[in-house]
């Protein structure tokens, strides 16, 4: 029974000895089912799925997602827990990088974008009035920006006294623009202090989305990698979760991807006080026992695994571990 290091789903003892959510669920269904094992450790979980597909393993268990390209080599059994990617982020981040993202940020230049959008329409309707009675708008491409340039003047509330719209339609235009404004300038400017002071808060990601303009790190040859190159987000990639945690401490990336199970357990026992967890998740990921193809103990298996996490002492065991019982 081939098995990796991934806390807490599988965890080894000073003394030699196997603890972890995984292996607990595999004892007992040994139990049930009359199965005698050695567990046998792996370096990672690709050596883990390479020795099942040999035949140099009968099975393996730890923290091993069901992706499609790993079906096409073994067999998964059914899952036994359900979770989703988490992103793991520096505490003490830099202020001064979250409010420049924030202000770099598609949102923000749409926004000012719809404002100026709104300045030059009004612009537009007011040259239309003013263009064959008020000298100032006069003529063709000159008028019109004259126009454009009042209509942004009384956006911001700045000299829009100045060269001011003679007509009476003209006037009614601009009246109401100058009122209507005074709203939008207040929006914009709350929203604007409402994103940076969050920034500043919070830091720069909050979710997945926030990953496509920071430097993203995770797992070499992990389901995260996988994810992320499939979303087309450019990854760096690390041994195991510690060093790209290590990484993130150091400031070489912004947020590292990983199992939130997984990495949460990892923060709270070894990054305490250095990296956080953002409060989301994303991606659908399953854990399931790995089996090589046409295994004989595939239909078996199949029934201990669900017999096993519709018991009560499965749920209470994530809610003791992880405080959460997302088994399936």
């Amino acid at each position: 029974m081939a098995t990796k290091v991934a806390p807490p789903f599988a965890m080894k003892q000073p003394d030699g000895g196997w603890t972890g959510i995984s292996l607990a669920l595999w004892k007992r269904i040994a139990e049930e089912e009359h199965l005698r094992f050695r567990l046998v450790e792996t370096d990672s979980i690709s050596d883990l799925l390479h020795g099942v597909a040999n035949g140099s393993f009968d099975a393996g268990v730890a923290a091993i997602t069901v992706t499609a390209a790993r079906a096409r080599g073994v067999d998964f059994t059914q899952p036994f827990y359900n979770t989703g990617l988490g992103i793991a982020v520096p505490i003490n981040e830099d202020p001064w990088r979250s409010i420049g993202q924030a202000l770099l940020s598609f949102g923000f230049i749409q926004a000012v974008g719809a404002l100026l959008g709104l300045a030059m329409t009004v612009g537009f309707v007011i040259w239309m009035f003013e263009r064959r009675k008020t000298e100032h708008f006069a003529g063709g491409a000159k008028g019109l920006g004259s126009s454009f340039w009042w209509s942004t003047l009384a956006m911001t509330q700045a000299g829009a006294a100045q060269n001011a719209p003679a007509t009476l339609p003209g006037r009614i235009v601009a009246m109401g623009w100058m009122i209507a404004s005074v709203i939008a300038i207040a929006v914009f400017t709350a929203g604007i202090t409402s994103t940076l002071t969050r920034r500043e808060l919070e830091g720069s990601v909050h979710g997945f989305d926030d990953l496509r303009i920071v430097r993203v790190g995770a797992v070499a040859a992990s389901a995260a990698t996988d994810y992320l190159a499939r979303q087309r987000l450019p990854v760096r990639r690390y041994p195991d979760v510690e060093s790209g945690l290590a990484a993130l401490r150091r400031g070489e990336l912004d947020a590292f991807v990983h199992d939130k199970p997984l990495l949460t357990w990892i923060v709270r026992n070894e990054f305490t006080g250095q990296v956080r967890i953002v409060d989301t998740s994303f991606s659908s990921e399953n854990y399931a026992i790995v089996l090589p193809k046409n295994s004989a103990l595939r239909s078996s298996l199949d029934l201990a695994v669900l017999d096993q996490v519709e018991g009560g002492w499965w749920q209470q065991t994530l809610f003791e571990t992880l405080g959460a019982n997302r088994s399936r």
